[in-house]
């Protein structure tokens, strides 16, 4: 026969015991209560899942170490999580364009962003410019170089240049720029070492594989073992400036648009300042 209950102690078949000490009413309705409480935790539970989103981004390669910090600080007051591709800004554009499931792109430099949007598959509305950056020369060694034909050639001797690919990735394209505005390029185009992106080229510098190498000035200051040897004057390339957008191979979700708004915040901007990026110039939506 079932228990039946009075204060703490139950009834059973005439005898005392201690099957159940709740009482009567709470025995009646106790399972009502805890299915309330399962269901209230399972949709809360749920709830939060789906808001946890794990947001990719496909990101120009000389944005690593910002971005890096940018997203750890943006996972610590999310539920979501970010992931980045770094490469060139080419081969990111084009792994865009051939249906990579990136949820932002950020290029550097607006024409391979133009070129995502020219296939549609971002969306035109959220684009804005991240960041800024100059264009230098480094050195493992602590010299200065004067940017003229002569003091150039003498300095170099036989020794390399690294850059990056010349015909697709930024920084190789403005540093090739900046060499023929200043009437230099004919003199070391011979003597130039390209690579797949900037930090590649970066990387030959500090192995003394080259003597230089033409890469962002935010390069040169993430790494105390390379000193900056000259600056190239802002009006010898293009404006170096960092496009970012939402993809649209899909309606964005709450972690992307997130993310999206979080990189325009003050604390996104301290930490570009930090890494040795400039405030973006001439953004656009």
């Amino acid at each position: 026969m079932f228990p039946w209950c009075l204060s703490r102690q139950c009834i059973i078949d005439g005898r005392t015991g201690l099957l159940n000490t709740a009482p009567l009413y709470f025995r009646k309705h106790n399972g009502g209560i805890l299915r309330l409480l399962l269901i209230f935790l399972w949709i809360s539970l749920g709830s939060s899942l789906a808001r946890a989103d794990n947001v990719l981004v496909f990101a120009a390669a000389s944005l690593k170490n910002a971005l890096d910090e940018i997203g750890t600080e943006f996972e610590r007051t999310q539920p979501h999580t970010v992931q980045f591709n770094f490469a060139g800004s080419s081969q990111i554009a084009r792994q865009v364009v051939a249906g990579a499931p990136a949820d932002l792109l950020i290029t550097a430099n607006v024409l391979w962003m133009d070129e995502a949007a020219s296939h549609r598959v971002i969306m035109t509305d959220s684009r804005f410019h991240l960041a800024s950056n100059r264009l230098v020369i480094a050195s493992v060694a602590r010299e200065q170089i004067v940017l003229t034909q002569e003091s150039l050639q003498s300095t170099l001797g036989s020794g390399h240049i690294a850059m990056a690919l010349i015909d697709s990735v930024p920084a190789g394209m403005y540093g090739k720029a900046a060499l023929e505005a200043l009437d230099l390029w004919t003199d070391v185009q011979g003597q130039v070492v390209q690579t797949d992106h900037v930090l590649s080229a970066l990387r030959l510098v500090a192995l003394g594989e080259v003597r230089w190498g033409i890469v962002y000035r935010s390069d040169v200051l993430a790494d105390p073992t390379i000193f900056l040897a000259a600056e190239f004057p802002a009006d010898t390339h293009p404006p170096i400036v960092y496009p970012v957008a939402l993809t649209g191979h899909n309606e964005p979700s709450e972690g992307a648009t997130a993310f999206h708004a979080y990189l325009k915040s003050e604390r996104a901007q301290q930490i570009l300042t930090k890494h040795g990026f400039q405030p973006p110039v001439e953004n656009r939506s």
